[in-house]
């Protein structure tokens, strides 16, 4: 009956009623593993380092490393290229994401307006 009012299958159900204390946690990997990838780490970090130098617009996306380690012999998914390449950038620029600028006025020193017309 409770699977059926709350739309959830029988197995879930089953799990929270025999479960004891707060609900029922998954298990979280402490890391993922790289077989794949892990003979391409050092010719991808190459390339992130020269592009790098390079203006935005000539910089090589995920998807075109991708590519190009995939004309390399590369067997391995996508996405692992991409959590790679934005780990590999959050250790190159730590800070850059966390920029937070306070605003605080005295009453009367500053003033904002939003200007609409409505119909």
């Amino acid at each position: 009956h409770i699977s059926r009012k709350m739309n959830l299958s029988r197995a879930t159900v089953r799990k929270y009623l025999d479960h004891v204390g707060d609900e029922p946690k998954y298990p979280q990997r402490k890391s993922r593993p790289r077989p794949q990838l892990g003979a391409f780490e050092a010719v991808l970090q190459q390339w992130l380092e020269t592009d790098a130098h390079l203006p935005r617009k000539q910089k090589r996306t995920a998807r075109r490393l991708f590519e190009g380690l995939q004309k390399a012999g590369y067997q391995g998914a996508y996405d692992s290229i991409q959590r790679w390449v934005k780990a590999w950038k959050a250790n190159v620029r730590p800070g850059l994401h966390q920029a937070f600028i306070p605003l605080s006025f005295r009453p009367g020193e500053a003033y904002q307006f939003d200007w609409s017309s409505e119909t």
